[in-house]
């Protein structure tokens, strides 16, 4: 490790989190010993027959968190992938009923961009758009819906304000006109309780990289009493029932379900001294000269602290943080050079969406980081305002 890096704080969890080594050493295993080398597809010898129970363990561990069968689910290279199947897989094979989807405008790139494809295709796309907040309401989302609405999809908690949705008041409204509900839990998978039967969710996707597992391997889950099969992205070969087909990396599949395992295990406890060290910086920085907090001040993850600084350019804010890795946003967008289109859904002026953190805390973040980045973020703020303050006297003058 260099130097940099041991002296940098790592508060961008939302972006990827480190491998716990408990999963490390669940993926060396089966990278070394025979029993998950083998191919799971091949039926007719040892190893592929231990390769299959090295899958179907990972997927019982999933499942379990979820409240799914292992049967119900479906391997991806990430939620990404998932997402996209998703979106475009149930909207296809429900085409005949219907070609009307409803979405939100803080949804992430890979379903808006999936739904942006379905309009060029001719489906219909209505766009909800939340509160100050980030909230949207299920009153909203039923005056959407139409005869033919086939598909509603909604993140449970966004990845750059970590505003939180209420699923089960929305799968309500989905189940009582007969509308898929897909969900993307890529951030609230292990800090918040999911329930696909309670919360009545047809489709969710999610990942691993961002619970402490390896990066590449995600998951769709499908309600097999509601939708049983959609429209596959990939063909060739007949695995995962045609939905996804491809040989499975048996690897970071066993990695995933090992990192949910954990959390299900863990979530409760990590989720109470997460949520105490994210109300520990807020109170370091809440009531620092500009600094105001972005999304609901209650209803959001226990793990992401979104702030916009009044009066101070995005830029130099990010240069002035030297020491803390934090993002400005989602890092699928980092490289736009674009205002957060979730921060400007939600209100918020140009400047103020240019000159936002998010801070993202995890299962390896401590107190002393969490008081490194007060001290860290204080200092630059003073500096940048410092500076403004002199420039402004210099123009004046």
């Amino acid at each position: 490790m260099t130097d940099d890096l041991k002296e940098t704080v790592y508060l961008d969890y939302a972006a990827t989190t480190p491998v716990d080594p408990r999963v490390r050493d669940c993926m060396v295993m089966c990278l070394e010993q025979s029993e998950g080398f083998g191919n799971p597809a091949s039926s007719t010898h040892v190893y592929g027959e231990q390769a299959a129970v090295v899958i179907r363990q990972a997927a019982i561990d999933v499942a379990t968190l979820i409240n799914a069968s292992p049967d119900e689910l479906v391997w991806t290279s990430g939620a990404t992938e998932s997402d996209n199947l998703a979106v475009l897989g149930a909207a296809h094979f429900k085409a005949m009923k219907g070609r009307h989807i409803v979405t939100v405008v803080t949804e992430h790139k890979a379903v808006l961009e999936s739904c942006a494809q379905l309009e060029q295709e001719g489906f219909t796309v209505t766009y909800l758009r939340p509160d100050g907040t980030g909230l949207i309401s299920a009153k909203d989302l039923a005056a959407a819906l139409r005869p033919d609405t086939t598909l509603v999809s909604v993140m449970h908690a966004n990845n750059e304000t970590g505003v939180v949705q209420d699923i089960g008041a929305i799968g309500s409204v989905c189940r009582q006109h007969d509308v898929l509900l897909h969900v993307d839990a890529a951030q609230s998978i292990g800090k918040l309780p999911v329930d696909v039967i309670a919360q009545q969710i047809d489709l969710l996707s999610f990942n691993a990289h961002k619970a402490c597992g390896p990066k590449g391997v995600g998951a769709l889950y499908l309600n097999r009493e509601r939708i049983r099969r959609i429209e596959p992205l990939l063909y060739g070969g007949g695995q995962q029932r045609g939905i996804r087909p491809g040989t499975l990396a048996v690897h970071q599949i066993a990695g995933m379900g090992e990192a949910l395992r954990i959390l299900g295990d863990e979530m409760e406890a990590e989720a109470s001294r997460v949520s105490c060290l994210r109300d520990r910086l807020w109170q370091g920085i809440g009531q620092l000269p500009g600094v105001v907090l972005n999304g609901h001040p209650e209803q959001r993850l226990c793990s992401i602290l979104n702030v916009s600084v009044a009066g101070v350019e995005g830029e130099s804010l990010q240069f002035a943080l030297d020491g803390l890795a934090v993002s400005s946003g989602s890092a699928c967008n980092s490289s736009s050079g674009e205002p957060s289109y979730v921060l400007r859904s939600l209100g918020l002026s140009d400047q103020l969406a240019e000159a936002s953190i998010r801070f993202s805390l995890g299962r390896f973040t401590t107190e002393a980081d969490i008081d490194q980045a007060i001290k860290l973020f204080t200092r630059a703020l003073a500096y940048l305002q410092a500076l403004s303050c002199g420039a402004s006297m210099k123009v004046n003058g």
